[in-house]
């Protein structure tokens, strides 16, 4: 696909985790095909970066506060989404969290906290998002970003609350969509393997061992780039896909074939 297709013009898309990092860059590649786009994080940033979109597609953009955990705040924010920009009937669940803490040592708060923004902050913005499509009597399309972390046990790290949180998204992913595809609304997700996002620079600033372990594992030599996530968004997202339904698409460089 190429920018010239205008995918979505006249339509509002919403990314939460969008202040940065891999939710930014898909947000940019919506934008870049004709969406109206809604930031949403809990990053001060997101504002700043919501202008910058803008500058650099010419895409209208806003950034609004949003506890992806939170369902007044979820509610806020999508108020804010229709003032501004119209009922969205795109919405990319981006927003998440990581940690390599042992099983043997990861407290109750640490787990709960991981799985609320990660599965819980999956589920709340998208019934949101749905409930108010289905409401204005729009289709929708919405894709969850799961992870390959969700497939296997990739090593060295360990993160057992993380794979777990990232498994319940695909299970959701398929769950609404076999729910929510009589309504109108349709729900994929992406997997994604190692990316140069700004999570996995800070690990592999702190830990290079790792990192060059990581690097060693992927069948394609390197990690992907941001951008690399944004055809396959734009895809899910828009008509082109809508014989596909309750897919978790795997996009990591061969790592999970080895």
């Amino acid at each position: 696909m190429t920018t010239s297709e205008q995918l979505f013009t006249g339509r509002t898309a919403v990314v939460t985790g969008g202040a940065r990092g891999l939710g930014l860059a898909m947000a940019s590649a919506l934008a870049r095909h004709g969406a109206q786009v809604a930031l949403l994080d809990v990053l001060e940033d997101v504002a700043a970066s919501a202008r910058a979109l803008s500058e650099e597609t010419g895409a209208a953009a806003i950034g609004l506060h949003c506890d992806v955990t939170e369902e007044d705040s979820i509610g806020a924010a999508l108020d804010g989404v229709e003032t501004e920009l119209g009922v969205a009937t795109v919405l990319v669940n981006a927003a998440g969290i990581a940690s390599p803490t042992p099983a043997l040592d990861i407290g109750r708060a640490e787990w709960d906290r991981m799985l609320a923004v990660n599965i819980t902050g999956t589920f709340l913005p998208a019934q949101q998002f749905a409930r108010r499509a289905i409401a204005a009597g729009l289709e929708g399309a919405v894709v969850n970003v799961s992870s390959m972390s969700g497939e296997i046990v990739n090593v060295p790290q360990t993160q057992a609350a993380y794979n777990t949180s990232k498994a319940a998204v695909a299970m959701l992913t398929k769950s609404l969509a076999v729910e929510w595809l009589p309504a109108g609304i349709r729900v994929n997700a992406i997997a994604p393997g190692y990316f140069a996002s700004d999570m996995t620079r800070d690990v592999a600033a702190s830990d290079p061992q790792m990192a060059q372990e990581w690097h060693s594992r992927i069948p394609s030599g390197r990690m992907g780039e941001p951008d690399e996530l944004g055809d396959l968004v734009v895809y899910l997202a828009s008509d082109r896909s809508r014989y596909v339904v309750g897919q978790n698409v795997v996009i990591d460089g061969g790592y999970t074939l080895l």
